[in-house]
């Protein structure tokens, strides 16, 4: 089983990269130049509500080793908007903008294709879902973990 644990952790990493390497590929295609997979990623979790930076990082949408300057780039790019709490000025919260829209809706078109690919190469209906739980059981030991140690 540990063989299969670590397995499955370096497959996870892998397969996260593999995600950022089609979305950069797709930004390729779509002549943007100006950001990279994991810019796009953000945007695409940030969806179309304005969020507060601190709630973005606590979703589990953290993306890559800063996101303080990817929204940074994000906002000089005209990505983002994003403007400071009257009564906290630590607190900044941010929306997307137009042209990060555009973006986003042509990585839901891109989504909706992969997932009808990925659903017609299906073995059977119960595949999905039992790798599904399997992952959540991950997610939830390691939250438990993390929150609570080892032990």
């Amino acid at each position: 089983m540990k063989k299969d644990y670590l397995e499955l952790t370096h497959l996870i990493e892998r397969l996260h990269r593999r995600f950022l390497d089609v979305l950069r590929t797709e930004l390729q295609r779509l002549g943007v130049r100006d950001i990279n997979g994991v810019q796009a990623l953000l945007l695409a979790n940030i969806g179309e509500e304005e969020i507060v930076i601190r709630d973005l990082i606590e979703r589990g949408y953290y993306q890559g080793s800063n996101v303080s300057y990817n929204i940074k780039k994000l906002v000089e790019l005209g990505y983002l908007d994003q403007k400071r709490a009257s009564h906290d000025k630590r607190s900044v919260s941010i929306r997307l903008t137009e042209k990060a829209i555009e973006i986003v809706t042509k990585i839901h078109v891109l989504e909706d294709q992969n997932a009808t690919t990925f659903s017609e190469n299906q073995k059977s209906d119960d595949e999905s879902e039992i790798v599904l739980d399997s992952l959540r059981r991950l997610e939830r030991m390691w939250a438990d973990c993390i929150q609570y140690g080892s032990d």
